[in-house]
């Protein structure tokens, strides 16, 4: 388990955060997390809340070892405030060495340097696995989880255009992929679109009535 104090929200006390391999007990805290950008945010295309049992067999899948891990961070009081996670890429057997990486943070817990500390342990968890590369997708814009992403090695290779539909929106998906281990060739830059109207076709602004919170805490 690794731990490390963060600071408090608004200049407020630091808070000890402790980073363990998830457990089955977890799953309302993890589904608690997730939901909230189900529900407010496009950064994942589910469009309804995910309930317990639909998620049983993911979570014993992530938490028997292997190349599929589930990492939670907890408060003291052993809440979880954020999760992460390597996940199958696609079903077919050859793509068994790729992994699909993902985050997550409480609200309240962005830009507070959970998701570094998730994806250090989530790293390190997986790395005498039989892995060859990592993905992570990424819906536009989210310039934090770019941030993280770049600062963990991630390279974007390229965008998934009007990929899913939500809140009446279009939205495209960065893709961005890096080694387990070994040299990553440096990040491009690029630039972040905003989302596409369903209805016009047109840019759109996300800020105008959807609710846009970053996927994980900035580096």
């Amino acid at each position: 388990m690794f731990g490390r104090a963060i600071p408090g929200p608004k200049g407020g006390s630091s808070t000890e955060v402790r980073v363990r391999a998830g457990r089955s007990r977890d799953l309302a805290g993890i589904l608690e997390v997730y939901n909230h950008y189900v529900e407010r945010t496009p950064v994942t295309f589910e469009v309804a809340p995910v309930q317990r049992e639909e998620r049983a067999e993911w979570l014993r899948e992530h938490s028997s070892g292997g190349r599929y891990r589930l990492m939670v961070a907890i408060d003291p009081s052993d809440r979880i405030v954020g999760w992460a996670t390597s996940s199958p890429f696609r079903p077919r057997a050859a793509y068994a060495t790729t992994v699909e990486t993902s985050v997550y943070c409480r609200a309240e817990f962005v830009h507070r340097g959970i998701g570094s500390q998730l994806y250090s342990s989530l790293f390190e968890s997986i790395r005498g696995e039989d892995i060859e590369r990592m993905v992570a997708g990424i819906t536009l814009p989210n310039p934090g989880s770019v941030r993280l992403h770049r600062q963990f090695g991630f390279r974007r290779v390229g965008t998934f255009h009007r990929v899913g539909r939500k809140f009446g929106c279009y939205w495209d998906v960065a893709w961005f992929e890096r080694p387990l281990r070994g040299p990553t060739p440096p990040a491009r830059s690029s630039s972040v679109p905003a989302p596409v109207d369903a209805r016009t076709g047109a840019r759109s602004d996300p800020g105008a009535g959807i609710r846009t919170s970053p996927q994980v805490p900035a580096a």
